[in-house]
């Protein structure tokens, strides 16, 4: 029996209907397979470079520095086969158990670590402490590593650690940050770079968008935000700005793409709100018209779409991810202005605009918005719908950015972006309701 009454249309990222009459829990990330996937391999799967190790090593380039004279000159692609199957080895714990995927010829693989060992664990550093621990110890088997040496081996797979509280320039990486960088509890999902979801998802915006929203929703059930009534509300939210529920954010930016502009998006919003019985005419004040809603959620959720759409619409236009923080602002400012309605969060989306502006490139400078995350303490304020608004603009960014996606993020696009249900997500969860 469906916990709740709504049901949504799911539509694809070129405006195709792909399942129709879907109970809102079943896109739950307690509930949809699909999503329970994401979470699981986010948490599970880890990058090994081996061809920038082995370059790092030839260098004496390890963690951030470079130790001349300590340079190692080891064929670690070449016996990548061997190295392969010994890590497979130590980090499986019944035979099977251990999946490893190749990348660019095997300079990089994805191991992907034991449910086993997170269970017996009581966080997920338990992936990438034993990925690590493996390769380090498998290299140094592969090409009899001394003693001297083996110190080199070490710190080109875990980085600057312990040195440093994470794993600064480690030739082994997670999706996730350490446990230490999260702000809260419930945060380890919200801690994921704009540019990483922006290259595993192909520089696809609503794709981004829907994967951004995905981990951003998960994040907000696991701080407690989806409790009681708030569940519902959170659903909503993830329904209608990630999964482009009744293609509400195709429709949006399909009517304004061509020559709309953050205002148009505003009307047309405002337009379908009113034919579809989500919000109708109130009370007049002189020459302005009053809007009333009999449910506040299911308006927050258009109004996250609209700020969705009105990103796409505005940062699409001009090819540039820098607007996307006062694109969150004025939308809704707009928005309120013209319908007497709180805007995107109740007010929350505008506030974090107003800091993000500042900390992503204003006077402040910060270093734009692909290397904010929803963890981020000038971001984190919204509930789980700016960050995706930012993966979106950044996709469709054109190069603007100091920091670019291809820059800091191009071993996630290679490995995660290689895997179906991270790089289309709305398909993927589609077939899981």
């Amino acid at each position: 029996m469906a916990k709740y009454s709504d049901t949504i249309d799911l539509y694809d990222d070129e405006g195709k209907l792909l399942k129709s009459g879907v109970a809102l829990d079943k896109i739950s990330p307690l509930v949809n397979p699909a999503t329970r996937k994401i979470i699981d391999l986010t948490k599970r799967t880890i990058s090994v470079n081996l061809g920038g190790m082995e370059k790092g090593l030839r260098a004496g380039k390890v963690g951030k520095g470079q130790i001349l004279g300590r340079e190692l000159d080891l064929d670690i692609v070449a016996n990548k086969d061997a190295i392969i199957a010994k890590i497979k080895e130590m980090v499986e714990v019944e035979e099977g158990d251990t999946e490893i995927k190749e990348f660019n010829g095997g300079q990089l693989i994805l191991v992907e670590v034991p449910k086993v060992r997170l269970e017996a664990a009581s966080t997920y550093d338990a992936a990438i402490t034993a990925v690590a621990s493996a390769t380090t110890y498998a290299l140094i088997d592969q090409f009899d590593i001394d003693a001297f040496d083996g110190s080199m081996v070490k710190a080109a797979c875990w980085g600057g650690y312990p040195h440093t509280v994470d794993m600064s320039g480690a030739g082994v990486t997670s999706i996730l940050n350490i446990p230490q960088n999260n702000e809260g509890l419930g945060y380890a999902l919200r801690n994921i770079p704009v540019n990483h979801t922006v290259m595993i998802t192909q520089r696809n915006a609503m794709q981004g968008a829907a994967l951004s929203a995905t981990l951003e929703q998960a994040g907000e059930f696991e701080m407690g935000a989806a409790i009681g009534p708030f569940e519902r509300a959170q659903l909503l939210l993830y329904a209608y700005q990630g999964l482009n529920a009744n293609n509400l954010v195709y429709d949006l930016v399909k009517a304004n793409g061509a020559t709309g502009t953050i205002g148009t998006v505003v009307q047309s919003l405002v337009e379908r709100a009113i034919e579809d019985g989500v919000i109708t005419p109130g009370k007049k004040g002189g020459y302005f018209q009053f809007y009333d809603t009999k449910d506040p959620m299911l308006w927050n959720a258009y109004t996250a779409a609209g700020t969705m759409a009105a990103t796409m619409v505005n940062c699409g236009a001009g090819r540039f991810a820098q607007a996307v923080s006062s694109t969150l602002l004025y939308f809704n400012d707009l928005l309120e202005h013209e319908t007497g309605l709180p805007g995107c969060d109740y007010g929350r989306v505008m506030g974090t605009a107003v800091g993000f502006s500042f900390f992503s490139h204003s006077i402040y400078g910060g270093g734009g918005p692909g290397i904010f995350n929803g963890n981020h303490v000038v971001t984190r304020h919204a509930a789980g719908v700016a960050i995706p608004c930012v993966v979106a603009a950044a996709a469709l960014d054109a190069g603007t950015q100091m920091f670019t996606p291809e820059g800091t993020s191009k071993i996630m696009g290679d490995t995660y972006g290689q895997i179906d249900v991270f790089s289309k997500p709305i398909q993927e969860i589609a077939k899981g309701v």
